[in-house]
């Protein structure tokens, strides 16, 4: 309803008494009951009061109510002047309205409470200070985001830090629930002093001043026709609202709110200092720290990136959580509320809004109904699409969003033609996140993905929706899979360890519900598996994939592949052998249907598996194969590869001039085909072949160089096996020193491989025992293997020993060494700890069972160890 304007309007034309106590009511969120009860009178008197019926009120009244609405000088004595107003003779023509003129210089009046403390803000406050203070600024700017994002604390602290820059003056105003379009407007010039909309242009006089409208979505329509009729009349006047939508008036600049920053997943345990770099982290601690007087332990702070990020970096769910901290240790919180984050309940007023006023009467409301008011915005298709995208659980692309959307005939359809505007959509609302610059940027806030998953469980879609996901991601999959070969392979591998989690989760749901559709997904991650060590687990969903009677009818080329999986997994953990079969059916299969890249593949596993199952001629007649077939379809790489294993039997006779000669062709055609990793390995070999020439010095400069190419690469696991090669060569040498810093940097590393980073390019590629020159083993002590990697500093050390003249401890060394490279795949490591061992002990045993060795795996002795070993039966001989 209009205020009667002529009624509230004193003699004179100064603001009267209804107007102040209507307009500064309303910016405290106040009704009339709720002022009433605060001031100790009855709700008629602030009635008749606002109504303008009680023209002269009792001075202890009014008091009352300047007290209760927390007025402050100079409002206060205007709000009681205005409550005893001077009569002004009848004769007495009525003034204009003065109007205010300040000096440009004087500081801007600002009628706001003071700014909370933000943590993780600067770049939007910043962001957001430039936009209100650039020329020309938007005459009306949106906080739009999730109720308890922390939208109002933003727009204090940014009206704060531009006030001098709006010399009219800056004011906020609390949208009341239900208020209408004249409460609103009331509200929003009566914080300006005035009481009508002709003066509040007459009091800023051009002069720029900022209005903040706080919660918007309390009377949208009101909010926004005000906003319509304050630019028409006041253009001076910038409008900064906040709200969990947009107004939707033209020209409007809508900046979303977004979450602060959490921890992702793999960084649970990354320490306190890196933790504290989260701002989500920063803001738990800082309240946890306001509860109770120690800070987390580190016992406790996986548990805190856990729950912020449950929590999903919302800074209303922080506080909320962070204050149970008062009774419960971290830990008892995550088992407690982990899961029911949807469920925490506040005032909402105190957290949204701090400083309005400690006593706003917000309403109780969970995190659940805050996501359920946002969701209630959405069109129906903008809801389906919402409770489709809630079943990626982290970070996912357009492309996979649009896979999951689309219509595949699936009686649920296809809900948007277009996922961008849907995403700009949520965006917008708040439910969605968005981070980072690759492809895979976009996330539901964590509670936004609960409610939206439950929505979809209601409506009978979880079932039909997971089968979309498992699809997508094995369609993912499929087109990722041959990049986890070649010059892409570590962008190849990264992409799927971005989504690793939704992989998981496809995978489990398909296996029960798409056996066919599991078998595609599993069939195209043997190669990711094998580089971040889940070779064991990789292996058994493959062999229980295969073993499901639905999938006993797909396509045969698909089963090929997953068994051929299941044979270069097994390889890595010493079960090759087991595995022969599936190597040798997949070979059948893809020379049956002509598939050449197949072909290749499946001869390239079958010569690592007999390469560690001793079948060492018919490895290298699959190596002369693959080189073969290679050259006829001009598949550069593969030829790269093979050259690589035929160079590993020349080793293995003794043939190191040969061995060269491959190795060199490895670098041509790894240039050609631009594969710098896999040209570093074929050099890194060639320090080997150097190393066994006996040109040590050589060996060690070649070395050094390949390190700090493998360095640049990021290649921790090859660079642990090239230092190795360079530790060994040094030891041989006798360059003690160099050697000694060596193992110090081998001793305290994990085994090769492990780090997380690929470590090849398959079973043909330019390392270890299954594609070329190489070893896989490091020390723990002499006796004492731990780490199938333990060899190499045994190596060391017993050569070490033995340059010294120490044949005991030499032969303790070696026999480490041996003990370690028995269960090698690579012989030849074993004959050269075994050379070491008779050299040290002279023990007709050991020269028993290297000849045995040689004899078993077709290695020959080189010059030098056949050199060593004729000395020592010279020496007997004597």
């Amino acid at each position: 309803m209009t205020p009667d304007h002529d009624r509230s309007r004193r003699p004179g034309g100064l603001t009267g008494l209804p107007d102040l106590l209507r307009g500064h009511r309303l910016a405290a969120g106040l009704t009339q009951a709720e002022l009433a009860s605060r001031a100790g009178i009855g709700v008629r008197t602030v009635r008749e009061l606002e109504r303008g019926r009680s023209l002269r009120p009792q001075r202890t009244t009014v008091e009352l109510l300047a007290t209760a609405l927390g007025l402050a000088e100079p409002a206060r004595s205007a709000f009681l002047a205005a409550a005893r107003p001077v009569p002004v003779p009848r004769s007495a023509p009525a003034d204009p309205p003065p109007a205010r003129h300040h000096d440009a210089d004087a500081a801007a009046p600002v009628a706001l409470p003071p700014a909370a403390e933000l943590i993780g803000r600067e770049r939007d406050v910043a962001e957001l200070v430039k936009m209100l203070t650039d020329e020309p600024a938007p005459r009306l700017v949106s906080l739009v985001g999730l109720a308890g994002v922390g939208k109002t604390a933003l727009a204090l602290s940014v009206a704060h830090a531009v006030a001098g820059h709006h010399p009219g003056g800056v004011a906020g105003v609390l949208i009341g629930e239900g208020s209408d379009a004249a409460d609103v407007l009331a509200a929003s010039i009566a914080v300006f002093e005035v009481s009508r909309l002709p003066d509040l242009a007459v009091r800023l006089a051009g002069r720029p001043a900022l209005l903040l409208m706080d919660a918007v979505e309390r009377a949208p329509d009101p909010v926004a026709e005000t906003v319509r009729r304050l630019a028409v009349a006041v253009p001076s006047l910038r409008v900064l609202v906040t709200g969990r939508h947009p107004v939707g008036l033209r020209g409007e600049r809508v900046r979303p709110v977004s979450p602060l920053d959490v921890p992702p997943p793999g960084q649970d345990h990354a320490g306190p200092a890196a933790l504290a770099g989260y701002p989500a982290v920063a803001l738990f601690a800082a309240r946890l720290a306001q509860v109770r007087p120690d800070p987390p332990t580190p016992a406790e702070l996986p548990a805190m990136a856990r729950l912020v990020r449950r929590l999903g970096g919302l800074p209303l769910a922080i506080e909320l959580m962070a204050a149970r901290g008062r009774i419960l240790d971290l830990n008892e919180l995550l088992d407690r509320y982990g899961d029911r984050v949807l469920d925490l309940a506040t005032s909402s007023g105190a957290a949204e809004r701090p400083g309005w006023d400690a006593t706003d009467p917000a309403v109780a409301e969970t995190l659940r109904d805050a996501v359920a008011t946002s969701y209630l915005l959405l069109a129906p298709e903008e809801q389906a699409a919402l409770r489709r995208l809630a079943v990626f659980g982290n970070r996912w692309s357009i492309e996979l969003a649009e896979e999951v959307l689309a219509d595949d005939g699936d009686p649920a359809g296809a809900v948007v033609p277009d996922p961008v505007p849907l995403l700009d959509r949520l965006l917008q609302l708040g439910l969605l996140s968005v981070r980072g610059s690759g492809p895979f940027r976009f996330r539901l806030l964590d509670a936004v993905r609960d409610f939206a998953a439950e929505q979809a469980a209601g409506a009978g879609e979880l079932t039909c929706v997971r089968r979309r996901h498992a699809r997508a991601m094995a369609r993912l999959v499929t087109r990722t899979a041959p990049e986890l070969v070649g010059v892409h392979l570590t962008a190849a591998v990264h992409r799927l360890d971005e989504v690793s989690g939704d992989i998981s989760s496809a995978l489990a749901h398909a296996a029960v519900d798409d056996p066919v559709t599991a078998l595609r997904l599993a069939a195209g991650l043997s190669r990711w598996w094998r580089f971040r060590g889940r070779d064991v687990a990789g292996r058994r969903w493959l062999r229980r994939l295969l073993a499901d009677p639905r999938t006993a009818d797909a396509d045969p080329v698909l089963r090929a592949w997953a068994s051929l999986g299941v044979a270069r997994l097994a390889a890595e953990h010493g079960a090759g052998g087991e595995e022969m079969p599936s190597a040798r059916a997949a070979l059948a299969a893809f020379r049956e249907v002509g598939d050449v890249t197949g072909e290749l593949e499946a001869r390239t596993v079958l010569c690592a598996l007999l390469i560690g199952t001793g079948g060492h001629d018919e490895a290298r007649e699959q190596a002369e194969a693959v080189l073969t077939l290679a050259t006829r379809h001009g598949r550069t790489r593969d030829m790269a590869v093979a050259q690589n294993n035929l160079a590993w039997h020349g080793i293995r006779v003794g043939d190191l001039v040969a061995a060269r000669r491959r190795l060199a062709a490895v670098d041509r055609l790894a240039t050609q085909s631009g594969e710098q990793r896999l040209r570093v390995l074929a050099q890194a070999n060639l320090a080997e072949v150097a190393r066994l020439e006996g040109r040590y010095a050589d060996a060690v400069d070649r070395g050094r160089r390949t390190l700090s190419a493998l360095t640049g690469l990021g290649d921790p696991g090859h660079r642990r096996r090239v230092l190795g090669t360079v530790g060994l060569a040094l030891a041989q040498d006798g360059r003690t020193a160099e050697a000694a810093e060596v193992l110090a940097e081998l001793r305290p590393t994990g085994t090769p491989g492990a780090s997380g980073t690929p470590v090849g390019n398959g079973p043909g590629a330019a390392h270890g025992p299954s594609g070329g020159p190489g070893r896989t083993a490091a020390w723990s002590g002499p006796g004492t293997l731990t780490d199938p990697a333990d060899g190499i500093c045994a190596l060391i050390e017993g050569n070490l020993a033995l340059h010294r003249g120490d044949r005991e401890l030499a032969a303790e060394w070696f026999a480490a060494a041996a003990e370690a490279a028995a269960d090698s795949q690579d012989r030849r490591d074993l004959v050269e700890a075994l050379v070491g061992l008779a050299a040290s002990t002279a023990d007709p045993a050991a020269l028993d069972r290297l000849d045995e060795v040689c004899r078993s795996s077709g290695i020959r002795l080189l010059p030098h160890e056949e050199q060593l070993l004729y000395a020592l039966a010279a020496a007997r001989g004597r």
